[in-house]
């Protein structure tokens, strides 16, 4: 994954947001990829799901929050 290098624009410069997409990593990849040695999802044959999921059920479990409203800009010093 490119969010744990620095040599990228995606590298994640907050934790928070580090951990955010390593999770979504990791439920895609247990519960939306089928796995060619398995022929099904890790999570399907664990039992944890009877089908494989979409990308559009993995989004929509995500949270709804509104964005937050950003502050004012820092005026430029004047050299």
């Amino acid at each position: 994954m490119r969010r744990f290098t620095r040599l990228t624009n995606a590298f994640s410069k907050k934790i928070d947001n580090h951990g955010h997409a390593v999770a979504l990593y990791f439920m895609f990849y247990n519960f939306c990829r089928v796995h060619q040695t398995l022929r099904v999802t890790p999570a399907m044959e664990a039992g944890l799901s009877d089908h494989v999921w979409s990308v559009k059920e993995l989004v929509s479990l995500l949270p709804k929050e509104q964005p937050k409203k950003r502050g004012p800009y820092k005026k430029k010093a004047k050299n």
